[in-house]
């Protein structure tokens, strides 16, 4: 099926956009393969506030995603992987929305301008990291053009798919 993606708009994350992730991500569903509940809102504050550093010192970030309404409904974007095990010194595009926004192909919009402002940016490649059962984010890899490069065990004992692309 090759359908039409909606229009979508990145923004750098605001102060209030932590009230708006908090509330968006607020779903069993969502935070399946990101801990399995639902996070504190002082994550999320720390998370927008890291996000507008990374925007001022590189280019880029995890930008908020805003509906055709102008509604938020999740974040797309780039950052530097935060963690010593995995894909260590590389940059990685990640996304995540609100439940009622699954399957309408934001995700792959945005990601795709996602894409579009790294290379921009100058950033020669890019790596996402997908729990080997997120079936929806490994779609959205293949979607992206993206290939399996390694294999990892994350630290809680999970497989971890490391996806590549040259910009």
């Amino acid at each position: 099926m090759n359908r039409a993606l909606p229009v979508v708009r990145l923004r750098v994350p605001t102060h209030e956009d932590a009230v708006a992730w908090h509330r968006v991500f607020d779903h069993p569903d969502v935070m399946e393969f990101h801990g399995g509940r639902s996070a504190e809102l002082s994550v999320y504050e720390e998370l927008t506030a890291r996000q507008r550093r990374h925007d001022a010192e590189r280019g880029f970030c995890l930008w908020t995603v805003l509906d055709e309404a102008g509604d938020v409904i999740g974040f797309t974007g780039a950052q530097p992987w935060p963690w010593e095990w995995g894909p260590r010194g590389e940059i990685e595009i990640g996304w995540r929305l609100g439940r009622t926004h699954w399957g309408k192909g934001y995700v792959t919009a945005a990601a795709r301008e996602t894409l579009r402002r790294v290379r921009a940016a100058g950033v020669p490649g890019v790596v996402a990291m997908v729990d080997a059962r997120n079936a929806r984010s490994i779609a959205v890899t293949r979607r992206l053009g993206m290939n399996l490069a390694e294999v990892y065990t994350t630290p809680a004992r999970r497989e971890g798919h490391c996806y590549r692309l040259a910009l």
